[in-house]
């Protein structure tokens, strides 16, 4: 499948992302500064490039180097930590625009192989000819002075989806395991990295990559999370940050308590997808209409409640439902799962592997960027609400998670996206995305103000630039990264068939 993808993989794992015209770039007053992370300007670039590690796995050869960067930005001459950067240099020197940095998604990902795969994956021959495409393993991340909660591989199978609740009681017990999950972080041997794994320091990491580089201001695309890092960098650094792509767009509080709630109203806006396609494919015996498909996932969710089978719970069936629609590509896969559900039969082994890393960034990131709620009885009552409105995986996503005992170790509060700042970003996401909600999206279109203009796609998926069959929005996001030019204003783009 041309991406089964990490976006696909790390959703389901963490889960368990009119004609254009000129748009001057001016500086508000007021900008917000970076404090002590800001960079005076560029310096002729010291970084020493050579071929990648062998174990860093890529569908192109890439250039890799280290960056040290300050563990604390409030004490910059301290401590340092070691950054992993990768490079995919652009391939037309003579037309070569400057730098664009990258971020997969997560958080949690490791982003080094990313711009070989976005290359791949299709990105234009106009963008990486302009741009020398730069990869990173965000702190915390990879060969990014990795942390670790010492998960267990039982708790590494659960993933960081809470267990669905269909009782407040349930709520109660999760939070045993939620406060469990809590401590082996706060006692693992990389607890010290707690108060400095945030997306500001990552932003503040970008930023000193740019300067790194020797680059007077960088261009950036991020997708899911990396939307949401984008959108900080960007609020963080706006006199050095150039044209700012941000796809599959989070919430301007990025994983906070109600980005985890969306989730749930994803799956629900994504399903009807899936729905109209296994009613058009009767031979996986699903049901003939989109009422009979939708219907069969409660009935297949009742069975495996009452008899769950040896490679399949029924919140297993939830979350790999949603994980594997985060791509039209394995909507077949999804039809399949469910028919040999469905029928008894066995499910595909699918190694294992060891995600520690990518569940413990993850918990470092969400859970230190923002407070979260305390009270058991706030996500009993938002279980109530989500399991009624969001039936799917309400009772999951708004249950009790590790946040919630997290030691308060954070060193400033949350970045406020907002309005001031240069008009430079593009944002642009799918209708239906079940990892990154539209309601979230336009969340922060309305935060960023005249600083964004967004290009909304009628279709499904989690990704959309360069991966989406949308001429209409590819060719923008294109335009923007080549010439500067966004759409006048807001743009929708129409769907596309599938040809599923």
């Amino acid at each position: 499948m041309r991406r089964t993808r990490r976006l696909v993989l790390a959703g389901a794992l963490a889960a368990v992302m009119t004609v254009p015209a000129a748009v001057p770039v001016a500086a508000a007053p007021d900008v917000p500064t970076a404090g002590p992370s800001a960079v005076a300007g560029p310096t002729p670039s010291t970084l020493r490039w050579a071929p990648c590690p062998a174990d860093v796995v890529t569908p192109l050869p890439l250039e890799c180097s280290t960056l040290d960067v300050p563990l604390d930005y409030g004490r910059p001459d301290g401590r340092q930590v070691e950054i992993a950067i990768s490079r995919l240099a652009s391939t037309e020197p003579a037309q070569r625009r400057g730098v664009l940095l990258t971020n997969p998604g997560g958080p949690g990902i490791a982003g080094l192989a990313y711009p070989a795969e976005l290359a791949v994956a299709g990105l234009p021959q106009d963008v990486l000819g302009s741009y020398d495409v730069i990869g990173m393993d965000p702190r915390g991340v990879g060969r990014s002075a990795p942390v670790t909660c010492d998960s267990t591989p039982e708790q590494q199978a659960l993933g960081s989806f809470p267990r669905y609740a269909g009782t407040i009681f349930d709520v109660t017990r999760e939070a045993e395991y939620a406060r469990t999950v809590a401590d082996q972080c706060a006692a693992s041997s990389t607890a010290w990295m707690m108060p400095h794994t945030t997306t500001a320091n990552t932003a503040r990491d970008l930023d000193r990559v740019r300067a790194a580089l020797g680059e007077e201001k960088a261009s950036y695309l991020g997708a899911s999370y990396g939307s949401y890092l984008g959108a900080v960098y960007t609020t963080l650094f706006p006199d050095t940050t150039d044209r700012v792509v941000i796809d599959s767009v989070l919430g301007p509080d990025g994983y906070d308590v109600q980005q985890m709630r969306r989730f749930a109203r994803g799956l629900q806006d994504r399903f009807p997808d899936f729905a109209e396609y296994a009613a058009a494919h009767p031979e996986y015996g699903l049901g003939t209409t989109p009422e009979q498909v939708e219907a069969k996932f409660y009935e297949l969710v009742e069975k495996l409640e009452a008899n769950p089978q040896p490679d399949m719970d029924a919140m297993k069936f939830r979350v790999d439902t949603f994980g594997y629609l985060y791509s039209d590509a394995t909507i077949p896969v999804v039809a399949k799962m469910w028919r040999l559900v469905d029928t008894g039969q066995p499910q595909p082994v699918i190694p294992a592997g060891d995600h520690d890393n990518l569940l413990s960034a993850r918990l470092y990131v969400i859970c230190g960027d923002q407070r979260w709620p305390e009270t058991i009885w706030r996500y009993q009552l938002d279980v109530a609400i989500d399991r009624a409105r969001y039936p799917m995986l309400g009772g999951s996503t708004a249950n009790i998670g590790p946040c919630a005992f997290w030691p308060d170790v954070r060193t400033e509060q949350p970045t406020t996206i907002s309005d001031r700042g240069p008009s430079n970003v593009l944002m642009v996401q799918n209708e239906r995305d079940p990892g990154a909600a539209l309601a979230g999206a336009e969340e922060t279109r309305q935060a960023f103000g005249r600083r964004a203009t967004m290009v909304t796609v009628d279709g499904g998926g989690h990704g959309v630039y360069p991966w989406t069959t949308s001429t209409c929005a590819k060719d923008a996001v294109t335009a923007y990264l080549t010439t500067g030019e966004r759409p006048a204003r807001d743009l929708v783009c129409a769907a596309v068939p599938s040809g599923r």
